[in-house]
């Protein structure tokens, strides 16, 4: 049987990874992951302050072509070689990572149901909303902390492109989702629904 395919999405901070986890962690082996954000394209083109002016939070700066085109092989039994990025050097990575089928296919991204291809090969979408400030202190403390930026260039981006992204992009496509989460990973009624449903998709898959 083809894997079912589940869905993550939310504005930065929300606790999308944070849900995306739970549930690989409720299947286990059965459980293979794809992170949209490691789709973004490479631009080697362009030096290192040229692309910290890109703007990150536009649909189109990711190749989500290949997201597809992974999804698909994926649904088809097929192994695929998921790409790497560095969000540091804003590269994409030389090595790929290996994902092999399984009956849970977990897809995961900002910006993932604005594309109607990729929301037609998903089976549930589950959609992280949290309040924007609790947001921003998240993304502020994981780009400071795990991506070596400043408090400025954090604060510029956001005010830039995250903000206006969230709200032209992420925010209209919540109309989209099966299951609206509210406040991510900390919230245990939802995510217990959300892993019964998982644990018997994988029964029905054995």
């Amino acid at each position: 049987m083809r894997p079912y395919v589940v869905g993550v999405a939310g504005g930065t901070g929300s606790g999308k990874t944070t849900v995306a986890r739970k549930v690989v962690e409720g299947g286990g082996a059965d459980v293979c992951v794809l992170e949209h954000d490691t789709y973004y394209r490479d631009r080697p083109d362009l030096s290192y302050d040229e692309r910290c002016q890109l703007n990150f939070d536009h649909p189109e700066s990711l190749e989500t072509s290949l997201l597809l085109e992974h999804i698909r092989a994926i649904k088809r039994g097929e192994t695929v070689h998921a790409p790497t990025y560095d969000f540091k050097t804003h590269r994409r990575g030389e090595t790929t990572r290996v994902v092999t089928p399984a009956p849970i296919l977990v897809v995961e991204g900002i910006l993932l149901f604005v594309d109607e291809a990729v929301r037609a090969e998903l089976d549930l979408k589950l959609f992280v909303d949290t309040d924007a400030d609790i947001r921003v202190l998240r993304r502020v403390r994981r780009d400071m902390e795990k991506r070596g930026r400043t408090f400025e260039s954090v604060r510029q981006q956001y005010y830039d492109t995250v903000r206006p992204m969230h709200l032209q992009f992420v925010e209209p496509s919540k109309r989209w989702a099966d299951v609206i989460i509210p406040e991510g990973g900390k919230n245990m009624v939802a995510l217990d629904l959300i892993l019964t449903k998982i644990r018997s998709e994988v029964l029905a898959r054995r």
